[in-house]
């Protein structure tokens, strides 16, 4: 398991430095427009689990307004989500400050998603083994379904990744990641602007 991070952490860093350098300009042009669109910050940050379940702090564009009720409280995802956010999160192209998580080493190229830290104490001991691994900015899950599965699948797939993860299986499920966008498959659940709360297994 030790070499095996070892090798991801090697392939991490060959694959995200060369495509920092690369996208660059397209992601301080897309800092400008949401700066221009929705005023600052431009980036969201807020605490995940990663590896083991040590928290970190993920950075992702900002897609959503903080448009409140007449009563103070925070409309839903829906609402809230701009048009240049739903644009930035059907091609993925949100997520892209994450590589600076990867070049951290706080998150692989591949893996489960890290998703929000309330739902540590809901998983079954089955589920938590998806933080066996560290987060990645796509995943097995992602490219099989990604937020158009529920739950249940999604943990499933997560395990099913950590037991049979490999170089060879990452290029396999980068390359799947690149049609998927392309074709802006699974993007959310129906009637939802994003996956729906995790409530625990029952």
């Amino acid at each position: 398991m030790e070499s095996m991070a070892i090798r991801k952490r090697c392939f991490d860093l060959i694959f995200v430095i060369p495509s920092l350098l690369m996208i660059s300009p397209v992601m301080a042009v897309m800092a400008i427009v949401i700066w221009l669109s929705v005023g600052r910050p431009i980036f969201f940050r807020q605490m995940r689990p990663g590896l083991w379940g040590r928290p970190f702090t993920i950075s992702k564009f900002r897609t959503m307004t903080d448009r409140r009720d007449t009563s103070g409280n925070l409309l839903t995802d829906r609402d809230r989500l701009t048009a240049m956010g739903r644009f930035l999160r059907s091609t993925s192209l949100d997520e892209l400050p994450e590589l600076f998580n990867v070049i951290k080493g706080e998150m692989s190229i591949v893996g489960p998603r890290p998703l929000l830290m309330q739902y540590l104490d809901r998983y079954t001991t089955e589920e938590m083994r998806r933080h066996e691994v560290k987060p990645g900015l796509t995943g097995w899950a992602q490219v099989n379904g990604r937020n158009a599965i529920n739950w249940d699948e999604k943990f499933r797939l997560d395990v099913w990744y950590v037991d049979h993860q490999s170089i060879l299986l990452d290029l396999r499920i980068i390359w799947m990641t690149v049609l998927k966008v392309l074709k802006r498959e699974g993007i959310s659940n129906e009637g939802q602007a994003t996956m729906q709360e995790f409530m625990g297994t029952k």
